[in-house]
């Protein structure tokens, strides 16, 4: 599993300025300095070379991206990541695997994705909240784990029994009524 953010540069990061600007008018934060908003990708099934390739040839945009395998944060900092919930589509995701799928000619990797949003300024924990509920939209998103996943497969949750009624068929209308 390999992680990869990438971070427009700041003089090309409009979606960031949109967003500080949304969050200052509707929700009153005089104290929120500035936000930065990065896209982080986890990738499975990619060799060193082909995440490399992937990385500067699909992921991001050499002229105008930062790159990084870490998220770079400055000590006055806050974040928290947004992805969509499982089963959702992912159209950034879906489409960097057919990209990759592509440039390296071989088996669709997994590729999920996820938007980090980085606050600074003087922000307590209601702040942070209500930033959260403005940005999440829990219908099809959440609030994304800060530990990256042990696989991107996947993997649906055991079935639970199965309940068995012996003579079913043969009950009357007061058994059934009563089951």
């Amino acid at each position: 599993m390999d992680r990869l953010f990438v971070e427009k540069k700041p003089e090309f990061n409009s979606a960031a300025g949109s967003l500080l600007n949304d969050l200052r008018t509707s929700l009153q934060l005089d104290g929120l300095e500035s936000l930065r908003i990065v896209q982080r990708y986890d990738l499975e099934g990619l060799d060193p070379d082909q995440l490399e390739a992937a990385s500067r040839l699909i992921l991001s945009e050499p002229q105008v991206d930062t790159t990084s395998r870490e998220l770079l944060l400055a000590d006055d900092e806050q974040w928290f990541a947004v992805e969509y919930l499982p089963g959702q589509f992912d159209q950034r995701a879906d489409s960097a695997a057919q990209c990759v799928q592509i440039l390296t000619q071989q088996q669709r990797p997994l590729i999920a994705s996820a938007q980090v949003i980085i606050l600074k300024g003087s922000l307590n924990d209601k702040d942070l909240s209500r930033i959260k509920e403005f940005t999440i939209n829990t219908v099809d998103s959440r609030e994304s784990p800060l530990e990256p996943p042990a696989t991107l497969a996947l993997v649906p949750p055991p079935l639970p029994d199965v309940a068995i009624l012996d003579d079913f068929r043969d009950r009357d209308e007061a058994a059934l009524g009563a089951l």
